[in-house]
């Protein structure tokens, strides 16, 4: 297989056009028929609340203990969450956590005599702990059972938030144009940066050279189009050694044929690991489609008190939504300055006036965000811990808004993966919420559980690199009708 080294932007529509187009209805009565038989319970670890994306009516579980997958593994759906919100941990706490969720999920399995296929669900531009996570999960399993893995799927595609990969590059849609992984923002990313946007490399690059580009499966398009399922399945039974296999794809059609060729392999007695975004967990969880939630849908009473927005988000299209954001005149912003971190008796002081200012605006009916001081605090060469570490002061502090607001909001919308897991499972303390549906496409809505902060509210978690310009607008003016 050559591996192809071109990382050019190119035009969407001059990708795109040549492709030809399959026939849905016998591609989705292949799948009905495969899922029907698939007979496996699938748990997806979600390293932030953004994997829920394009899923509805699924459950949500924020912790990984027994019991809750024990609960998981109960219900009707083939599939539920887990929030590890790992993407927000050392790697050591990664380690951990993600071997203790091998074990426990190998325990509450063997109690209700059910296999299970493990799904790390990580973020659409390749950031997080890759490959620990699922080399934890792999090691764990192998050894507390019989199951040996053969290979690991690696699936970014995700349509609703323009990453694409065609000729095995993994690409970012801005506006009219598909610009390479590698080259974005994304892969400059402090803790998760990476070069390389050919999928097979990128593997290469994030095991250290332990798994090669030339031993990878390469899923084309060309394959997947001309429906190519038995080739594709014979493909998947070669896999051997844990070597990757690259998934290409521009729409959920390509997901659809590869799954039905994937339970094919995996009836023949294969077992994968997978390393996938937001859309894969949709057509293996065999999840409808459905449409986007509506106000009367969200806001279920009219309590005459404002929404809360929490913004945490440093990436630039949070940035640039947030601007947006700011010509609503129906809100009232507040500037929570995090850089006073460093002067933790000013740092007290000013969480607490943001948090007495919010209570006091929702409660007289105004809506109100809040948003960090959006300069990135940087300490200089070297200072990684010591910025993790005040990063995660500054987050208990925005999540402590939630935590000690007396008055319950009409709505929580929060910005940013590990802004949105934070309030969630602390400012909220939420055990199990339910997956509404999206707001806007890849924005999903929790309902949260009767054991939470504020029962049922409609919890939206806005990914920070999701939506248009003017999205985060446009959804707040929804809510706000």
């Amino acid at each position: 297989m050559s591996v192809i080294k071109s990382t050019d932007t190119r035009l969407v529509d001059d990708v795109f056009k040549g492709i030809p187009e399959v026939d849905r209805n016998a591609v989705t009565e292949m799948l009905k028929s495969e899922l029907a038989d698939l007979n496996k319970k699938i748990i997806v670890l979600d390293d932030d609340p953004t994997g829920v994306q394009t899923v509805h009516n699924i459950s949500v579980y924020t912790d990984w203990s027994v019991d809750s997958i024990e609960k998981g593994f109960a219900e009707q759906n083939a599939m539920f969450f887990i929030l590890t919100n790992s993407r927000g941990f050392t790697a050591a706490e990664t380690e951990k956590a993600h071997k203790e969720i091998a074990e426990n999920a190998l325990e509450a399995a063997k109690k209700q005599g059910k296999d299970f296929i493990i799904i790390s669900r990580g973020d659409s531009t390749l950031r997080g702990h890759y490959p620990l996570e699922t080399e934890v999960l792999k090691e764990t399993i192998e050894s507390g059972s019989d199951i040996k893995f053969d290979g690991e799927v690696i699936v970014p595609f995700f349509k609703e938030g323009g990453r694409f990969t065609v000729d095995n590059i993994h690409y970012v849609q801005h506006e009219d144009h598909l610009v390479p992984a590698g080259e974005t923002e994304f892969a400059k990313d402090r803790t998760f940066g990476y070069t390389k946007s050919h999928l097979g490399e990128w593997a290469e690059e994030k095991s250290n050279g332990r798994f090669k580009a030339e031993n990878a499966t390469y899923i084309s398009l060309e394959s997947l189009r001309a429906l190519e399922v038995d080739k594709i399945a014979d493909q998947l039974l070669e896999v051997k050694d844990f070597n990757k296999v690259i998934v290409n794809a521009i729409d959920y059609v390509d997901i659809e044929i590869f799954t039905i060729a994937l339970i094919k392999a995996m009836k023949a007695g294969k077992h994968f690991m997978f390393r996938s975004a937001a859309a894969l967990t949709k057509v293996i969880g065999g999840v409808s489609d459905k449409g986007l939630l509506t106000r009367e849908e969200l806001i279920k009473e009219e309590s005459g008190n404002g929404g809360l927005i929490i913004v945490g988000s440093h990436v630039k299209k949070t940035t640039e939504q947030l601007e947006e954001l700011k010509k609503c005149d129906f809100i009232e912003f507040i500037e929570f300055n995090v850089h006073l971190v460093l002067d933790p008796e000013q740092f007290k002081a000013e969480t607490e006036r943001v948090i007495e200012t919010c209570e006091n605006l929702i409660r007289s009916g105004k809506t109100v965000a809040v948003y960090t001081k959006r300069e990135r605090m940087d300490l200089g060469e070297g200072k990684k811990e010591e910025e993790l570490m005040l990063s995660v002061r500054i987050s208990d502090a925005v999540t402590s808004i939630v935590q000690t607001l007396n008055v319950r909001p009409s709505y929580i919308v929060a910005k940013g993966g590990i802004t949105s897991s934070d309030i969630g499972t602390k400012g909220l303390e939420v055990k199990r919420a339910t997956v509404a549906g999206q707001i806007k496409p890849g924005i999903p809505v929790w309902f949260t559980g009767e054991e939470s902060k504020f029962p049922g509210i409609s919890y939206i978690i806005f990914p920070g690199n999701v939506g248009t310009k003017t999205a985060l607008k446009e959804t707040v003016e929804l809510l706000d009708k």
